[in-house]
């Protein structure tokens, strides 16, 4: 394929997922050239330049991919990976894909994790409602001090999360279990408690269509009339495992800001704080057990 026949097959791919309503066109027609010829994106300019031919069977590999995303099947599912910090996670039907915007989230128990880490401590770091296992494994990862556990409902998801574990992580103490049980045996030891839990309230419709048709409702929609009931029994959970100084850490819907830090008001909790994600919206709230 030559130079000029690359550059047109991008182009008349990013226009048809542009149609489509995709929303990063281009980006997502080279994410899925570049996997159906088996090399990394930054590699696709060499293979235009280079004019290297294309297998028959990766040209109709790539149109059948295309053909998904035009869909709106979401793109982790048509790699099988989706990056979360310096991490690449195994994804796909089944699990909740993760969102840049819980890199924050994953982000304030990385820095506790290491801030104790760093005074000589072990940390112990509990990730309630796991899903792919990417909040764990940021922290099993960035601070390998940490003895990192992790809990989740969805028999499908843990099976994800058991596969990125087992690849990046083989110490994480991943268990199937509800959060808001799980754990019994660490009441009032751990240093950090963290949860991205299902929020969305009942009736809601996620803006993305991804999202919206391909994610479990499971790890969606968070009960009661305001989706706050699972995420208020991640709190209740973190109460009792934490010890006294612990940080817990929740992702909501930045609608649901007020709501997050009323399930604060305790006389359990101190320094609540609200934490925005990269656009500037409202997207997790932490506290400290006292």
């Amino acid at each position: 394929m030559s130079t000029g026949a690359v550059r047109d097959l991008l182009e008349a791919a990013a226009a048809r997922l542009a149609a489509a309503g995709v929303p990063s066109p281009r980006t997502d027609a080279e994410v899925l050239l570049a996997h159906a010829l088996g090399v990394e994106r930054s590699r696709l300019g060499v293979v235009a330049v280079l004019g290297s031919p294309v297998e028959p069977a990766a040209a109709a590999r790539f149109g059948e991919l295309l053909a998904q995303r035009a869909e709106r099947v979401p793109l982790q599912h048509l790699t099988g990976r989706a990056g979360f910090r310096a991490l690449e996670l195994a994804v796909g039907p089944g699990v909740f894909v993760p969102r840049p915007e819980t890199e924050v989230l994953a982000g304030l128990a990385v820095d506790e994790a290491a801030r104790l880490a760093a005074a000589g401590a072990r940390p112990v770091v509990v990730d309630l409602c796991t899903g792919s296992g990417a909040v764990a494994l940021a922290v099993a990862t960035e601070v390998p001090a940490a003895r990192v556990h992790a809990v989740e409902l969805d028999p499908m998801a843990h099976a994800w999360a058991r596969r990125n574990a087992d690849a990046l992580a083989p110490g994480l103490d991943l268990r199937l279990g509800d959060a808001a049980t799980a754990f019994g045996d660490l009441d009032g030891a751990v240093d950090v408690v963290v949860s991205n839990p299902p929020y969305v309230p009942p009736g809601a419709v996620p803006h993305e269509v991804e999202v919206a048709r391909h994610d479990p409702e499971l790890a969606l929609y968070g009960g009661g009339e305001d989706g706050l009931q699972v995420p208020r029994r991640v709190v209740a959970a973190a109460a009792r495992l934490l010890r006294a100084g612990g940080l817990v850490a929740l992702e909501h819907a930045e609608v649901q800001e007020d709501g997050a830090r009323r399930m604060f008001a305790a006389p359990s909790w101190r320094g609540v704080a609200g934490h925005r994600d990269l656009a500037g919206r409202p997207r997790c709230t932490s506290a400290r057990r006292t």
